[in-house]
Parts: structure tokens; sequence; C-alpha cells
């Protein structure tokens, strides 16, 4: 057996001097692994895919949209798309990077049941101020009826976001204040079995 240090594969190499050469420079692949439940191997994957929908290293809205929107044809994903593009767009500087990107799925597929939750939170609380009002569940919840399209849900009346929503936000408003705030949307998520099955629901549209 050679004791001499592998030298890296071309991939490697390769992946290295691209991921210095794009216009935004992400984080090295070593960092990003320790930033993220994803493997070296995984991360090269990722950012192949990555760069070739995004040679410029980042993704604005719009290209967000049009990516996303193929994987929905049935519906109209664009409103969902931008209530996501700002849960992964971190720093709110309107693009979502790389590092943005791995980190927010790393969460979402391999993340715990706390991590999951206080993801979800943010991407209902859509302006940002700790706490999701019913018209911002509603929001929500209209944006991923519209993308899953009638074709998937023929017998739904146009008011059943609402009647969803007036359900999830009884039970999970417990101080009846008109918001909800993170320690009650987690609270009532972890113990009520019928909204995490509905959270699976948030899972698969990613």
């Amino acid at each position: 057996m050679s004791l001499t240090p592998s030298s890296p594969s071309p991939d490697s190499v390769e992946d290295e001097l691209e991921l210095s050469a794009v216009r935004h420079r992400p984080e090295g692949l070593e960092q990003l692994e320790a930033l993220t439940r994803f493997n070296r191997k995984e991360l090269q994957i990722l950012y192949r895919g990555f760069k070739n929908e995004c040679p410029s290293g980042v993704v604005n809205e719009d290209t967000f949209k049009v990516i996303y929107s193929q994987f929905f044809p049935q519906g109209d994903a664009s409103m969902y798309a931008h209530f996501l593009f700002n849960a992964f767009d971190t720093d709110k500087d309107g693009s979502v990077s790389f590092e943005d990107f791995v980190i927010g799925l790393s969460i979402l597929l391999r993340g715990s049941v706390q991590e999951k939750l206080n993801w979800a939170f943010n991407l209902y609380d859509i302006n940002k101020d700790g706490c999701i009002t019913k018209e911002e569940m509603l929001d929500i919840m209209k944006a991923i009826y519209d993308m899953m399209g009638k074709c998937t849900y023929p017998l739904l009346k146009d008011d059943t976001p609402r009647q969803h929503v007036e359900i999830f936000f009884q039970k999970m408003d417990k101080n009846k204040d008109g918001v909800v705030t993170i320690e009650e949307f987690i609270d009532c998520c972890q113990n009520d079995e019928n909204i995490m099955r509905s959270m699976q629901l948030f899972e698969n549209v990613i």
C-alpha cells in the first residue's frame, strides 16, 4: 500500500478551479461541507447542476421562477416560486448564490424536524417581522394550490385555501392575538399529526 498522498482527481481540481473562476465565487467545497449535510461529491454534483442553469454563479428571481415552473407545468408556480426565492435569499440581496441554495436545500432534505419547521416558518412569514398573519398564510396556501393546478385538485372550490387557513390558524394562534409566533407554530406542528402531514405537502413542492 502506498503511503504517498493520492493526487486529487481531475474532476475535483476542475471543480475547484471553476469555483474560483465564476463571477460570484462561492465558499470552497470544504467550507460548504461543514455548513451543510452534503458530502463533497454531492456538493460537486449540485454545483454542476447549479452552474449549468446559472453560469454567473447566482440566480435572480426571474430565472428562479423559470427553472422552478418547469417542475409544475400543470399549474402556475410563479407566486410560490416568489415566496420560495425570498426564503432562500437569506441576505436579502435579490439573488440566490450557490451557498444560499445548498444551505437551504440541506435543511429541507436532511434537517431535523425543528430546523425544517424554522425554515417553513420563515417561508410563511412573508414580511419577515417574526410572526405569521392569517393573510400571509392564505397567500402561501393560494400559491401552493395555484402551482399544483386544477388537474391535481380538480374538485377544489375557490375558497378551499381560506377554509384550510381558518382551521390551521385556530389551532396555531393559542393566545388568540391574531398572529402566530414561531413558538406557537412549532408547538402546534409538532403536536398535530394532520398539520405535520400537510407540512409534507410543503416538502413535496420544494
